[in-house]
């Protein structure tokens, strides 16, 4: 059986934070290093407050993208009320993983 051809994605590299700057940024610098270290391309890659609407809009954008075909999103995901990745993509969402969070944060 033969594997099937690489096939790189677009894709869009969002980290939520009050504090972060590009600059200051390692777990998005993290995530973008390792995608291109695989051959996908970074269409996007940016710093978003962590305030609901603000993280909603941007990711819109992103999935209105053309180029994009995936877009992660790093960061706002603590238990404390300024957190609201979670609940401002879910809206948006178009495949759920059950477990697949979990996962992530077992291993990290």
């Amino acid at each position: 059986m033969t594997e099937p051809a690489f096939v790189p994605l677009g894709v869009a590299v969002l980290s939520v934070s009050d504090t972060r700057t590009l600059e200051t940024d390692t777990s998005g610098a993290l995530i973008v290093s390792r995608l291109e270290e695989a051959g996908h391309r970074v269409v996007f890659r940016g710093i978003e407050k962590d305030e609901l609407s603000a993280i909603r809009s941007r990711v819109g954008e992103c999935c209105s993208n053309p180029e994009v075909d995936v877009v992660l999103v790093t960061g706002g995901t603590g238990v404390t009320r300024r957190d609201v990745t979670p609940e401002a993509i879910e809206p948006l969402v178009t495949k759920l993983i059950p477990g697949f969070g979990e996962l992530f944060r077992w291993i990290s």
